[in-house]
């Protein structure tokens, strides 16, 4: 089976609008430091626990609103959603740009978490147009979207960063304006009326959505290890910026190069090698294989004392974008076409606690550690923390899902 012509322009509209996304994004990440400090007066390990509550509000917006936007899909279609969602990004950069205190920097990263939920509805969207077997190499493609917005993104934010802090703010709002007034005109719909389905408020509250887990029992504990994977990885938007200018003396444009090099590097691994690799090793080898590099990599960062170590640490960071695109296609393949909407809400949402918790818990670690009074001062503890619970999901995996999924290479 394959996708039919429309199907694949669905997914080239997608893949265009989660892009970017990720540039309107990416642009902010260099200067979110400075503009935390600039507008709150703080020290870099102060702003580094206010930046941690932030992505907090952020997670908490999505956790909240996810499986709302998700069942609504489900109801009334993918596109007047994703319009909505990505119109309310163009509504928090400018909110941010704006800001005359932390209070309304808060304000936005609540909107954005609030309309983040685009990426929820652009996954729903390849579920409707994707043959479950093509599911994999699919959400590789949104992830080398994804990947590639990091690397225009904070490429462009470190060079407008110079202009100050606020500046790429404006940029990424201009850039949503463009990208909902693009998806306004040729964004198509792909969920047809016969698939649709009544909406229901207890499966769209952010607890009631976890039922879906119930409904499909094999999807839970895939989703425990995303989980506990999100938590251990939620170490880098927590602390990267703040640990890269601690450690090393990295300007807005050496964390807008670090970002880059790693989208680029995400894009290669997700959109180029996740077809192949999925063929050649199986689905579980790969999650497997992408685990173990990110165990690696991420006690690495920990150790590295250079910016060319960190780079080549990038490179080995690579499989580890295997990990979410692979495990989500296995789980959308264990539930039907009307619920598809549904199990990426639910999933969003646990991914989102888990950055919640995550964020907020290595930021504090973070702050912890730089003190000047802390038992051992240093900016490199979260890494080491964050190790841990990859080796925990690593184990997990092996031990709830590996069992049920002894597959055979097929190379």
């Amino acid at each position: 089976m394959t996708a039919s012509p429309p199907s694949r322009l669905a997914v080239t509209f997608v893949l265009i609008t989660v892009f970017l996304d990720m540039v309107g994004f990416g642009l902010i990440m260099p200067v979110l430091p400075r503009l935390i400090e600039e507008v709150g007066h703080l020290s870099l390990a102060e702003a580094s626990i206010v930046g941690g509550w932030m992505f907090a509000v952020f997670s908490i917006g999505q956790f909240a609103f996810s499986p709302l936007v998700g069942n609504l899909s489900d109801r009334f279609g993918r596109r007047p959603l994703l319009l909505l969602a990505v119109f309310g990004l163009f509504v928090d950069y400018m909110f941010s740009a704006l800001a005359p205190s932390l209070l309304w920097l808060f304000v936005g990263r609540a909107v954005a978490g609030i309309c983040g939920s685009s990426y929820v509805i652009a996954n729903a969207y390849i579920a409707d147009v994707t043959p479950p077997e093509g599911r994999a190499r699919a959400y590789g493609l949104m992830g080398a979207a994804f990947g590639l917005g990091f690397v225009l993104g904070p490429a462009i934010g470190g060079l407008l960063g110079e202009f100050g802090p606020r500046v790429p703010f404006y940029a990424a709002a201009g850039i949503s304006f463009l990208n909902f007034v693009y998806g306004w005109f040729v964004l198509p719909e792909t969920l047809r009326e016969a698939s649709r389905r009544p909406f229901e408020w207890r499966r769209a509250n952010p607890f009631g959505t976890f039922a879906v887990f119930r409904t499909y029992p094999t999807v839970l504990p895939m989703c425990f290890v995303l989980f506990v994977f999100f938590f251990a990885t939620s170490v880098y938007p927590a602390v990267w910026a703040f640990w890269g200018i601690a450690n090393f003396g990295w300007s807005e444009a050496v964390i807008s190069l670090t970002l880059a090099a790693f989208g680029i590097v995400t894009a290669i691994f997700q959109g180029f090698l996740t077809g192949p690799a999925t063929a050649y090793f199986g689905e579980h080898r790969l999650v497997l294989i992408g685990l173990f590099t990110s165990l690696v990599a991420v006690l690495g960062y920990g150790l590295v004392g250079s910016l060319g170590a960190v780079l080549v640490l990038l490179l080995v960071h690579g499989p580890e974008g295997f990990v979410h695109p692979v495990l989500t296609a296995l789980m959308s393949k264990e539930v039907p076409e009307d619920a598809q909407g549904e199990l990426q809400g639910g999933l969003s949402s646990a991914t989102n606690v888990a950055m919640l918790f995550g964020t907020v818990f290595y930021a504090q670690i973070f702050g912890y550690f730089m003190r000047p009074d802390a038992p051992v001062r240093t900016p490199d503890m979260a890494f080491f923390v964050a190790g841990g619970f990859v080796l925990l999901s690593l184990v997990l995996y092996a031990v709830l899902v590996g069992g049920h999924r002894r597959e055979a290479a097929p190379g």
